[in-house]
């Protein structure tokens, strides 16, 4: 069954791949330590329900339905992710991500990992909560 956050992905995944012609020609819009969400399903602070096998991840301050490029710094794996949630509330940490996110990246506890932002939604009245 196609889950309405795979549309998302699937829909928005054009956009991602489209961009500077290389690494070299944009900066990364923010860099940090990522962690990984616990496994269990929980309702996310948009109103969806967190779930492992989902490309999402929760960030502080981005609008829900941001879509972002998440780089690992530390093997050059790239996985794009939708932001459900808020956190991680962790000093240090910019961006929890979802288990099937964490195993694109490479990523089984923390990693490096740079943002790059690839759409943000023209409207989100519940962004910043």
């Amino acid at each position: 069954m196609i889950k309405r956050s795979d549309l998302y992905v699937v829909a928005l995944l054009p956009v991602a791949l489209w961009g500077p012609a290389s690494a070299d020609d944009r900066k990364p819009d923010e860099c940090g330590i990522a962690s990984v969400y616990a496994t269990t399903r929980e309702e996310t602070a948009s109103g969806e329900d967190t779930r492992p096998e989902d490309f999402t991840a929760a960030h502080r301050t981005l609008p829900f339905g941001a879509l972002l490029n998440v780089n690992n710094q530390d093997n050059g794996r790239t996985a794009a992710v939708r932001i459900t949630d808020r956190g991680p509330f962790v000093s240090g940490r910019i961006i929890d991500v979802s288990q099937v996110a964490a195993r694109e990246l490479g990523i089984t506890g923390l990693a490096r990992v740079c943002l790059d932002i690839v759409w943000i939604p023209e409207s989100n009245p519940v962004a910043g909560k």
